[in-house]
């Protein structure tokens, strides 16, 4: 059924059927005719202080507004993250903005935190049945200075604590012109430290602790890796969350569409994500939990990002090849892998 779904979506442009599908999750979502699609698949895990229903998570960016909450999480997901939604609405990058390389499972976008703002975003979660996790992921506004990004995350963290299980800080995205040099050095530490001492007033003021996460990209050296895990650490961030988009080609050389600008996801990604999860992993020491994101396309690839290190998965680019189906594909294939001893 989604494979006749998929190719009747195909024949219209990217962004035109992502829209379209968000309204038709949506109102599936409404009505409760998701859930006889896909039911989810129990594996109740723990991380973050938080109890997820299974380790397979819908990705920042499918759901940008929160417009869809019900209709993904009766798909089957364990948890969904929405956004990334900025202080106020924007529209993005110019279009074409969006590109499909279905002959190699992949996608390559443009554009540009586009979404209709922190306030539109909150009326949706708000409206919503869902009572499982929700991450909320937060960005920058594009004409915000690199040197004032604080400012944005702060606002959005402020909004979005009391209605969220966890927040994702996106640093990594490749479309917001100077957002991925927030991921590196003096400039890293002091985001890092205003979102934790942001979070320490909330979690006063509201009485609980909303779990920070951060997003990084996975176009970064071994040594860069590192460092942004110890200043994880130090900063006491709760999760890292790897990764985002590539601003590499290979995997798709030749192809149409592959020598457009933007991050490219899917299946190419896998390998270069996976290695990030290992590296991090191994500075990480079981200390701060990873979330494994990028090129999962099959069970299989869940599992190995587990393997590899992460607490759980999220996907976006193979569920929008694969559909549903792949949500219990790799709960199963994390069920059936052996019992790690620690």
């Amino acid at each position: 059924m989604y494979t006749l779904a998929r190719n009747l979506l195909f024949k219209l442009s990217p962004e035109t059927s992502h829209e379209l599908s968000i309204d038709l999750i949506g109102a599936g979502g409404r009505l409760g005719l998701n859930g006889l699609l896909n039911r989810q698949p129990a594996l109740p895990v723990e991380v973050m202080g938080l109890t997820f229903a299974n380790p397979i998570g819908l990705a920042a960016g499918l759901d940008k507004n929160g417009d869809a909450i019900d209709g993904f999480a009766q798909l089957g997901f364990g948890f969904v993250e929405i956004g990334t939604v900025t202080p106020r609405a924007q529209p993005g990058n110019p279009k074409p903005r969006l590109f499909r390389l279905p002959e190699a499972n992949a996608i390559i976008n443009r554009m540009g935190f586009n979404n209709l703002g922190v306030d539109h975003l909150l009326e949706r979660v708000r409206a919503a049945r869902y009572r499982g996790v929700l991450g909320i992921n937060i960005g920058k506004n594009f004409d915000t200075p690199v040197e004032r990004a604080v400012d944005d995350y702060l606002v959005c963290l402020d909004k979005v604590y009391a209605d969220a299980s966890y927040v994702t800080v996106n640093v990594s995205s490749p479309n917001t012109p100077g957002l991925r040099d927030l991921q590196f050095g003096d400039s890293l530490k002091r985001l890092l430290a205003a979102l934790r001492q942001h979070q320490e007033h909330l979690a006063k003021r509201h009485g609980k602790h909303v779990p920070l996460a951060i997003k990084i990209a996975p176009d970064m050296s071994d040594e860069e890796t590192r460092e942004v895990a110890a200043a994880l650490l130090e900063a006491g961030m709760d999760a890292v969350i790897a990764t985002n988009t590539t601003l590499g080609r290979e995997g798709v050389e030749g192809l149409p569409h592959s020598e457009e600008a933007g991050g490219l996801s899917g299946a190419p990604v896998r390998e270069k994500s996976t290695h990030r999860v290992r590296v991090l992993a191994a500075e990480l020491g079981g200390r701060l939990p990873i979330i494994a994101a990028g090129g999962i396309t099959e069970g299989a690839h869940a599992a190995e990002k587990i393997a590899a290190g992460a607490s759980l998965v999220q996907v976006y680019s193979g569920f929008i090849y694969r559909g549903p189906a792949l949500i219990r594909e790799a709960v199963d294939a994390i069920a059936a892998m052996p019992a790690r001893v620690d």
